[in-house]
């Protein structure tokens, strides 16, 4: 035999029913020291210090960037300054 009971009621309800402890202030209370204190932190900062915090390296990493683009500049600029001599003498490197 089988039977089937349908309770129709709140989470609320069933959390005093059945003796379970209500946290609802509690999450409210640690909620809203969050958020002040999320406020309090956003109103100190400025939009650049902001940009410095989430990608520390972004200024670092575009002067590696350029160094590395003026390297291989440097690289290019050699072999074809090595290459000119060859090519206007006639000569035929081998290679």
């Amino acid at each position: 035999m089988k039977f089937t009971v349908n309770v129709d009621c709140t989470p609320e309800e069933a959390r005093a029913f059945l003796g379970l402890p209500d946290f609802a202030p509690m999450q409210q209370a640690v909620l809203s020291q969050m958020q002040d204190q999320v406020q309090k932190n956003m109103n100190a900062m400025d939009p650049e210090g902001i940009m410095k915090m989430w990608m520390p390296n972004a200024m670092s990493g575009m002067q590696a960037f350029s160094e590395l683009q003026q390297s291989i500049w440097q690289q290019m600029t050699s072999i074809a300054n090595a290459d000119a001599p060859a090519a206007s003498s006639g000569k035929k490197r081998k290679g």
